[in-house]
């Protein structure tokens, strides 16, 4: 026996009372069958209904061989489910009203697509941020690409369908045959049990199109439609778009965003691109000018180091490591430093960073700065490596940077 679909009759019912026909037992969850349903199941890219039944929440709905199943999670382990029992469904019409705006709206906008361009729709998803439709440019030789100018020109049109508050109607047929005669936009694949969603009149529909799926009774009810996104896909144009209240959402959300830049550069929608592209060339000049600040101190410094090496190979010092300490630059900046005193060092040079708790080792190659990290930093909790010529160390207090590099200078000796 075929579940009843309630949903089929009257799209707008949003209580009923079923018999219960039967019950499985899965974990915690109860997959119940009912004679009759207003639970509208995943399909045609549209996502099941929520909501409740006997005040328990259903957490999926799917259909099998014209049996709609319904996914039941009850925390209460005592709970008893009786084969003939009546139940009280209850869908949760917020969710169910959002995918009929949203189902609607991409069917008039696929009509759109296919009147204008010849663009077949070719796959359809409803995701939980945005819509798909995937158009393939067949019907039309002439058009081979679908630009942005394009998509707004569909968005624009579809649009006007909403606002005329065209009549949605479903119709329903047992065979492909009775169904033959209305303008479809796309070939029926299926042989019976057809329903036939046509938007506006007959005569000359907006769309008119086969489709299992929920809708308004108007297109007036999707109060928006909003192309989001364009891209080449697998040969095809995927459209990412939105409708109803999410289109809603997300104009409220770019309303908020261009707001809130707007105050930031003193500027309004109709020259806040210009200020930002002002506000960027300054931001690049001051990007030139600190970099070649950086070069300028790193080369100095290079300088004074070098100068002290030079005065170290001819003093009486018999200290094993150089260490030098800089807490007013990037450790980037400070490997630069080390890497070209390198092949002049005849001792291990240590630059400590206490900014960022790092002690960076140099030396020529004679002393393995790596090697040096690896058997000894972890005894300060230290972690961190490298190669002969120049590894790192990072330790989680400042306090061991010194106690290591003292470590180091005991054992090098």
């Amino acid at each position: 026996m075929n579940t009843v679909k309630l949903y089929e009759k009257d799209q707008y019912l949003k209580h009923c009372k079923a018999k219960l026909v039967d019950v499985t037992e899965s974990g915690k969850d109860f997959i119940l069958v009912l004679d009759q349903t207003i639970f509208f199941p995943t399909g045609g890219g549209q996502s099941c209904d929520k909501g409740k039944i006997n005040d328990f929440e259903v957490s999926d709905v799917y259909e099998k061989e014209g049996i709609i199943f319904h996914k039941v999670r009850c925390n209460d382990s005592n709970i008893v489910w009786n084969i003939g029992d009546e139940v009280c469904c209850e869908i949760d019409w917020e969710h169910r009203f959002l995918n009929m705006q949203r189902h609607c709206g991409e069917h008039i906008l696929s009509g759109i697509f296919y009147r204008e361009y010849g663009g077949v729709n070719r796959g359809f998803h409803m995701g939980d941020s945005y819509m798909t439709i995937d158009i393939n440019l067949e019907e039309n030789p002439a058009i081979t690409v679908l630009t942005w100018e394009m998509a707004e020109r569909a968005e624009q049109l579809a649009n006007q369908v909403i606002w005329s508050n065209a009549p949605v109607v479903i119709r329903h047929f047992e065979t492909n045959q009775e169904a033959a005669d209305l303008p479809l936009r796309k070939a029926l694949t299926i042989d019976k049990d057809i329903s036939i969603v046509c938007v506006g009149d007959t005569e000359n529909p907006a769309d008119c199109v086969a489709c299992c799926g929920t809708h308004p009774s108007t297109a007036g009810q999707v109060g928006l439609v909003k192309i989001l996104r364009l891209e080449n896909y697998k040969g095809m144009f995927r459209i990412y778009c939105e409708a109803g209240s999410r289109a809603m959402e997300i104009f409220n959300t770019y309303h908020h965003i261009i707001t809130k830049l707007n105050n930031k550069y003193s500027a309004n929608s109709e020259d806040l691109l210009d200020k930002m592209a002002v506000q960027e060339e300054k931001t690049k000049a001051l990007r030139n000018q600190f970099h070649l600040l950086r070069q300028s101190i790193i080369k100095e410094r290079i300088q004074a180091l070098s100068i002290d090496l030079e005065a170290l190979k001819t003093s009486s010092d018999q200290t094993a490591i150089i260490a030098k300490e800089y807490n007013d630059m990037a450790l980037d900046d400070l490997l630069t430093i080390g890497r070209a005193l390198t092949p002049h060092l005849t001792k291990l040079l240590a630059i400590i960073s206490r900014t960022d708790n790092t002690v960076l080792l140099f030396s020529n190659g004679k002393i393995d700065c790596g090697k040096l990290v690896k058997e000894n930093a972890a005894i300060y909790q230290g972690k961190g490596g490298g190669n002969n010529t120049n590894a790192r160390a990072i330790f989680p207090k400042n306090d061991f940077i010194d106690t290591f590099i003292d470590l180091l200078e005991k054992h090098l000796r």
